[in-house]
């Protein structure tokens, strides 16, 4: 209960309906049983289970429902909803029918809201929690409680900032701890085995997370897990969708469905110059993992310049909106432009821009437009 996760204190716990969406093990479950335990005394009332249960085999929800609220029960906590057939339906007659019934949800970042089997989206809040952010992870690690900063802020006073911090830690060696390990908070329980570990989770989330959400073969399952792999070996890709569908043999519009899963699963990141264009029937214009963690369990030799620009999209993409830019890397929010580099990196590639800034890796502190790496870390 000492640590709790930015979205935590974000969610208003008092509407009726909410529905909490993130990848595999960033976390969701434990956000759950946390508000249950700090804001319950009354525990008759309230149930957490977990809608992947074999009970729910050979009983239905709405029975199991209707037991609980004759009882008294009134607080409703259902996890991993996109394991039980027609969740959304079910949820959404329970809603309707239980007009004093409180229901939380979690499920898969896949999870797709369709008007057709009942709309939850007039009826519920959704957030979407992510994995943990550097900031989080020194803060688990007890190292230092630090706020949250804003994009503004780390530009306009990034070294105000860090002289701070670093006049009480030393930060490189944890923000190198964090690249490898640090997003995901189940590293804590599986230091010496963390990569494995993560291999399985990615193994789940495609046999298990992702036919569960889109009705797919084992054949496509299979697709899958090979086009991971190549884009594993191969990141930073730039797409030649062609090539690679003929490698998976496979044609246009499958080939861009099992990329688009990959990225709703959060094991890749697609990129675009234009965010425009309608991104499901679009080949994205740069590939990358989509977190640091994923480079090191699946890549033998991970790329430190590709490293330091997946951090840096995955971190500043959950706070803003992050398009390529050339000739530098990034666009933040259609007005920071961002060159990513190590501590040499030199200003000539956002020459002109008024918000143009280096974010350059292996320095504790910068200077003008130069801003450390890790810094963007503290976003969320």
């Amino acid at each position: 209960m000492g640590f709790k996760r930015y979205l935590y204190d974000e969610i208003d716990w008092s509407e009726r309906l909410i529905c909490i969406k993130g990848e595999r093990g960033v976390g969701k479950t434990t956000l759950l049983l946390q508000h249950i335990k700090e804001s319950f005394q009354d525990l008759e009332k309230v149930i957490y289970v977990s809608l992947d249960n074999l009970w729910f085999a050979n009983n239905t929800l709405r029975s199991f429902v209707e037991y609980f609220y004759s009882h008294g029960g009134l607080y409703l906590f259902l996890d991993e909803v996109h394991k039980y057939p027609n969740w959304q339906t079910d949820i959404k007659n329970l809603y309707d029918d239980f007009p004093d019934l409180n229901i939380v949800y979690t499920g898969s970042s896949m999870l797709k809201l369709e008007n057709g089997k009942g709309d939850l989206s007039r009826r519920q809040a959704t957030y979407v929690l992510k994995g943990l952010s550097f900031r989080e992870f020194l803060l688990l690690e007890d190292v230092i409680h630090l706020p949250a900063f804003s994009l503004e802020e780390i530009t306009s006073r990034h070294a105000s900032i860090v002289s701070d911090i670093v006049s009480k830690i030393k930060v490189l060696p944890l923000f190198e701890r964090y690249l490898k390990s640090g997003y995901y908070p189940f590293y804590r329980e599986s230091r010496s085995t963390f990569d494995q570990r993560l291999q399985d989770v990615v193994r789940e989330v495609i046999e298990t997370d992702i036919p569960a959400v889109s009705a797919i073969s084992a054949i496509t399952v299979r697709k899958i897990k090979k086009l991971l792999m190549i884009l594993a070996e191969r990141i930073p890709y730039q797409p030649n969708m062609s090539e690679l569908y003929r490698e998976l043999e496979t044609n246009r519009e499958q080939g861009l469905k099992m990329l688009n899963l990959l990225s709703d699963a959060g094991l890749v990141a697609q990129i675009r110059q234009d965010d425009n264009s309608i991104k499901s029937l679009s080949k994205p214009d740069k590939i990358l993992l989509g977190n640091t963690n994923l480079m090191h369990a699946l890549t033998p030799e991970a790329d430190k310049g590709t490293m330091r620009e997946t951090f840096f999209f995955n971190q500043t993409g959950t706070v803003g909106d992050v398009l390529l830019d050339e000739p530098a890397d990034f666009r933040v929010n259609r007005r920071y432009t961002f060159e990513i580099g190590g501590k040499s990196k030199s200003f000539s590639q956002i020459k002109g821009k008024t918000d143009g800034y280096v974010a350059a890796d292996d320095i504790e502190t910068g200077f003008g437009r130069k801003i450390p790496l890790w810094l963007f870390g503290l976003l969320y």
